[in-house]
């Protein structure tokens, strides 16, 4: 097949494009959201660049939508409406906004287009109403049984962490940081430091390293050397950064918030929303090497089992083997024009590019 998808999520797309189609990502002139392309990403030639304005609209297959907005472009410039005259699916990949549990989705109460949630748990917080829904769970591309432990750290992966606040549970680095060093990762960490203020704790700015935003080889190698992976973070969806965690043979720590309970297995390090129990068992893995390493191999074990590359790629050639092929021979809409029943409300707070994505693309 070939298949219309945006590179909004760098993290899933990593998986997403190993697959056995051709994958068509659109680009922009100015590289904005709307057209990053493959972002230089080195993945394999089946992800191919698309300008959309030019692409032959009979040679489009299906589309997976990532984002509102997305039915309607589609719709104006390929003058084919997703879901009605090209099949179409649509993934969520956040958690919702606003007011939980009563947060509407903005594809709720329609029947042409499918929903595919990436964590049970989003399914469940999500209303969608009378729409068919479905989770493909994460699938990670292995990177590796790399971990060494060598350094008495804890690593944290997190973009954006001073303006996300309280979602990513920056307020409660400094504690962490009083139990043992924290090496953190991601875009917009270089503000950490003035934001958290270390001395004010009585603890030195040693205790934070700041590692920035890496690329993924680079990322796992040093990610790998820390001593256990901290999972701080209170109301995003199943970070990506964890499971690679749990691939490159790392125990973890987190809060037993969204997903991370079914993600973490027994064994494998702590899920806890008691913060003290979490700080108490981060000492007891930086103090014994060997018990952290082997309760990595627990969550290796598990990642490679529950987010595998190959499991992830077989739950979605079935899904687009699924969706409605006859859709394809309905009514050719205008380009130019929008089917107002398609076009649910675009303020959907999208987090994907901010709240998910590991690094830039």
């Amino acid at each position: 097949m070939r298949i219309l998808v945006w590179h909004v999520h760098g993290g899933w797309m990593e998986a997403f494009v190993r697959g056995r189609h051709e994958y068509l990502l659109p680009t922009s002139s100015d590289g904005g959201a709307w057209g990053l392309g493959r972002g230089g990403r080195a993945w394999p030639a089946a992800a191919q660049e698309v300008d959309l304005d030019t692409l032959d609209p009979d040679s489009v297959d299906a589309v997976v939508l990532q984002r509102p907005e997305e039915i309607a472009a589609v719709a104006r410039t390929l003058g084919r409406r997703p879901g009605i005259d090209l099949p179409a699916v649509y993934v969520e990949h956040n958690t919702p906004k606003g007011d939980v549990p009563f947060s509407l989705h903005p594809l709720a109460d329609q029947g042409t287009i499918p929903v595919v949630h990436v964590t049970h748990f989003n399914q469940l917080f999500w209303d969608t109403g009378s729409a068919t829904t479905t989770v493909i769970e994460h699938g990670i591309p292995d990177p590796g049984h790399l971990y060494t432990g060598e350094l008495e750290e804890m690593g944290v992966v997190v973009n954006e962490p001073v303006r996300r606040g309280r979602v990513t549970g920056t307020d409660l680095l400094p504690g962490f940081a009083g139990v043992g060093p924290l090496r953190v990762f991601g875009m917009g960490t270089e503000a950490l430091p003035g934001a958290l203020n270390l001395s004010g704790y009585g603890l030195s700015e040693e205790r934070l390293h700041i590692a920035g935003d890496v690329q993924a080889p680079k990322l796992h190698q040093e990610l790998s050397r820390c001593r256990l992976y901290l999972h701080p973070l209170r109301w995003t969806s199943l970070g990506l950064a964890l499971l690679e965690a749990m691939h490159l043979g790392m125990p973890v720590l987190a809060l037993a918030t969204t997903e991370a309970g079914r993600a973490i297995p027994h064994g494998a390090g702590l899920v806890s929303n008691d913060v003290d129990d979490l700080q108490r068992f981060a000492r007891r893995l930086l103090d014994d090497p060997d018990d952290a390493y082997a309760m990595g191999i627990i969550a290796r074990e598990a990642a490679l089992q529950r987010y595998g590359l190959g499991t992830f790629l077989r739950a979605w050639d079935e899904l687009l083997a699924d969706l409605p092929q006859g859709a394809r021979g309905g009514s050719r809409q205008q380009p130019g024009t929008a089917d107002a029943r398609q076009t649910p409300d675009a303020s959907h707070d999208t987090e994907t590019r901010q709240d998910t994505e590991r690094t830039h693309p």
